[in-house]
This record gives C-alpha cells, structure tokens and sequence, in this order.
C-alpha cells in the first residue's frame, strides 16, 4: 500500500505536496528520477519526479499542481489514503560532477524537481547558485529548503510581492555575465527552459533541462514521451527526463504538451461536477 504519511497544501491548495509510504524505492531512487502514479481504477497515470526520498523513513515525496482530472483525484488524497500503483525509481538520474560552479534555475513547480538536484550537487562539493521564481508570492514554494541546498539563494517574482521583480532570466543574466559559471541547470515552465537555454548558448555555457512530454508507460515501450534532441528522436522515460537545453527542440515539445489541452480541461470541468454533485 501506497499510503500518503504526509499531506501539504500550497500556493491557496493549487500545489500539493503527499510523502507516500514506499520503501523500496526510497532506497533505491536518486535526484532527477521520477514516479509514474495512479490515483485509482478510473485515474490515469501520471509521471512525477521526486521531491525529496527518505531512505530511513521509506518515504518519497511528491509535489504537483492541481490542472486535470488525475491530479484532481490525487488532490482528494487524504493522509491515511493510499495510491492504487506508485512505481519507480524511473529514468535516468542526474550526473553530477563535483566541484563545479553551477547555477540552477527553478520555475513554479519545477523547484520541487530542482531541489533534490541542488542539494545532490552541494553535497558534492558543487558552488550552487540557485534562482527560483513564480508569479507571485503565494505560488514561491520550497525556498527554505532550497537555502539549505544552495550556496546562495535568488528570488524572484513577477509582480515584485516577493524578491526581486521581474524573471529568473535576468538574475541568470547577471551570473553569467560575471563569468566563472560551469553549468546552469533549468527546470520549470517549457518557454522558461527555452528562453534560459536560448541565453547560455550565447555564453558557451552547458546547460541541463529536465523535460515533462506526455508520458504512458515509462519505460520506453508506448513512444508518447518522444521529443527531438540534437536532431535525434529520444524519449524522456527512459532516455531523460534530462537532456541538454542546447539540443532541444521546445517548439515541437510545447505543441505536443498541448495537444489534449481542450480535453483535458473538459475532463478536469466534469470531474469536478461529479464531486459536487455526490456531495
């Protein structure tokens, strides 16, 4: 049993975050992998990449934001409820060189991917940077935590009710005009990873995106997740998620992610019906 141990609300409860009972891959999982979940019978499976492991506990943690029908479900999880199917670790963990001068960037959600990233790579003895952002200050999540796997820590928001005022890129800027940056990580919104690994090409900078295509199985069977890097078809379950930001192609990943976006929202529309209506 997936059982949720831990239950947050975030950013006015359109962000959650459920610790989930499961040992195994707690002991096994490393920073950048990720879980496919299933809410229940009538759920889809959802691909979500690791908050935070706790191989003591037996613990994994997610944090996702509320969109569709699935996520819906997964919001009405209570602590004591369990998920119907949690498996993982899935993909390919995130390399990590030690000693390196690196900056990561984090957008909305992406923060929690980029976390368990950020403090693998201080714990190798990495210079971190980190510079997360949202909208605003009620959607900024996990920056305490993000301070303690930061070397230094930039905030920014978009309305200025919060840090600084303006994107994450112009701090990113700043970084690498100053020189002395080896790597730049970028999680977050796909225009986000874009216009980030737009700005390090200019700088001859490497620089590491971790990409959400639209996922089924996760283990490179269906071909759903398939996105184009370096020319190449790859596929982010078993080839990712993380790839180089200077290979992708975001213009065909963004129109693939909104290929079922009218769909999607029809279904998040009724599902939500179907809950008032029981009650």
């Amino acid at each position: 049993m997936f059982t949720i141990v831990n239950r947050e609300e975030m950013a006015g409860g359109t962000v959650i975050l459920n610790e989930i009972e499961a040992p195994r891959i707690a002991a096994k999982a490393r920073p950048g992998q990720f879980l496919i979940l299933k809410a229940n019978e009538n759920g889809e499976r959802i691909p979500l990449t690791m908050a935070e492991t706790d191989p003591e506990k037996g613990t994994v943690t997610v944090i996702y934001m509320v969109v569709g029908k699935s996520t819906e479900l997964f919001r009405r999880l209570g602590v004591g409820d369990a998920y119907q199917d949690v498996i993982g670790p899935l993909g390919q963990p995130t390399h990590i060189e030690p000693g390196k001068n690196v900056v990561c960037v984090g957008g909305g959600t992406g923060v929690a991917v980029l976390h368990p990233i950020a403090r693998g790579m201080k714990q190798a003895g990495c210079d971190v940077t980190s510079i997360i952002g949202s909208r605003n200050r009620d959607l900024l999540i996990l920056e305490d935590k993000m301070r303690l796997a930061s070397t230094d820590l930039h905030i920014c928001t978009d309305d200025g009710s919060y840090g600084r005022k303006g994107f994450v890129t112009e701090v990113l800027k700043e970084k690498l005009e100053a020189g002395g940056v080896d790597q730049v990580v970028a999680i977050g919104p796909v225009p986000m990873m874009k216009f980030v690994s737009l700005m390090t090409r200019e700088y001859g900078v490497p620089t590491m995106v971790s990409l959400n295509p639209i996922m089924i199985d996760g283990t490179g069977m269906c071909g759903g997740c398939r996105v184009t890097v370096g020319g190449e078809t790859k596929f982010g379950c078993v080839d990712g998620p993380e790839f180089d930001g200077h290979q992708v192609d975001f213009d065909e990943l963004i129109l693939r992610l909104r290929a079922y976006t009218e769909q999607e929202r029809c279904s998040h529309e009724r599902c939500k019906w179907e809950e008032g209506g029981a009650a």
